[in-house]
């Protein structure tokens, strides 16, 4: 990943951190890692717990960031979620994966739609 991918990443997340706490979401993780991977942000929406993976594109030239999360990224989420929960010790009643789709524009804001329950 180039330094340039990195800095759009990293911005991406910020985005979505800030979209998600204004809509009332309180973040409880971000960026935790093991060795099968890593959760971007974990986030209690009301008695929620919601796994959010943050893709962040600035063209459309590899697809909407939403359908970067292909069907094996998603078993791979729901992996690191179950170990997640089992590592912290944390329980909910309700657990739900989003996707947080940032799109950089040339010029303003990014745009960030918050996609719940999407696998």
């Amino acid at each position: 990943m180039t330094k340039r991918n990195q800095a759009v990443g990293a911005y991406g997340e910020r985005c979505a951190v800030r979209h998600l706490i204004e809509a009332g979401l309180r973040p409880v993780a971000r960026n935790w890692r093991c060795p099968a991977g890593e959760i971007d942000i974990i986030a209690w929406d009301g008695p929620v717990l919601a796994f959010c993976e943050v893709k962040t594109r600035s063209t459309d030239g590899f697809g909407t960031p939403a359908e970067a999360v292909v069907p094996a990224k998603a078993r791979r989420l729901r992996g690191l979620a179950a170990r997640w929960l089992a590592d912290t010790g944390t329980s909910a009643d309700q657990v739900r994966f989003d996707v947080v789709s940032v799109r950089l524009t040339g010029a303003g804001p990014a745009r960030v739609d918050h996609l719940k329950g999407v696998f």
